[in-house]
């Protein structure tokens, strides 16, 4: 019989998300506000954002932010910088990508300590999620990263960015969850419209889920 999740415990395991482009404070604040409401795990924000949401929400909500975002090809000294300034200006939470041309070259050391470097940088009280963009990885690949997430000291695998191809599925995070080590969470994201879809990847063993529309669903629904 299917695990059951109440609305309340789902938005407790979501990273409230906008990353859009032509995002503005007010768009953020909103989605803060929102964050707050709904009880959820953070808001996954822009970079640039960070600063002001943290003085925003002071201890209320949980800040994410991402990395290298969407591509994961910047150098890793700039991932490394992005990281610190993040972490300086309040985040609690870092989304970083990785360089999918790395691991089809077969560099999964690079990955391993572009990733450890990172972690290093979080520290033990900030939550690092290596997103590897599933869609553009084989089975195989996907297997790999989650060895070397699970080496490097990573909080969190993640499927996506939702910017790619296409966005989490139910295949990859039923793979990641059998194959991350102990320690690791996955983090299922990009293309989360329903209830049942988040109902789904909780019970298939995903803690987190990158998603704006759940918080939207529980708006629409009656107190």
């Amino acid at each position: 019989m299917a695990v059951k999740f109440g609305i309340r415990e789902i938005l407790a395991h979501c990273d409230h998300t906008l990353l859009a482009q032509q995002a503005t404070w007010e768009d953020i604040r909103q989605l803060c506000d929102d964050g707050i409401a709904y009880h959820t795990a953070s808001v996954c924000i822009p970079p640039f954002f960070v600063k002001q949401a943290k003085e925003y929400v002071g201890d209320r909500l949980k800040i994410c932010t991402v990395i290298g975002f969407p591509n994961g090809y910047q150098t890793t000294m700039t991932k490394l910088v992005e990281t610190q300034e993040a972490l300086e200006n309040g985040a609690d939470e870092i989304d970083m990508v990785i360089r999918v041309g790395a691991l089809k070259e077969g560099k999964d050391k690079e990955i391993l300590e572009e990733i450890r470097l990172l972690k290093a940088a979080c520290g033990p009280d900030r939550i690092l999620k290596v997103i590897i963009e599933t869609c553009l990885l084989t089975d195989e690949e996907k297997i790999r990263m989650c060895g070397i997430v699970t080496e490097a000291g990573a909080d969190y695998i993640k499927t996506s960015t939702g910017f790619s191809k296409a966005g989490a599925t139910f295949d990859d995070v039923k793979l990641m969850v059998e194959h991350v080590g102990k320690g690791v969470k996955v983090k299922a994201a990009g293309g989360i419209q329903t209830l049942e879809d988040a109902e789904t990847f909780l019970r298939l063993g995903a803690s987190r889920l990158g998603t704006s529309r759940i918080v939207k669903i529980a708006k629409s629904m009656p107190e």
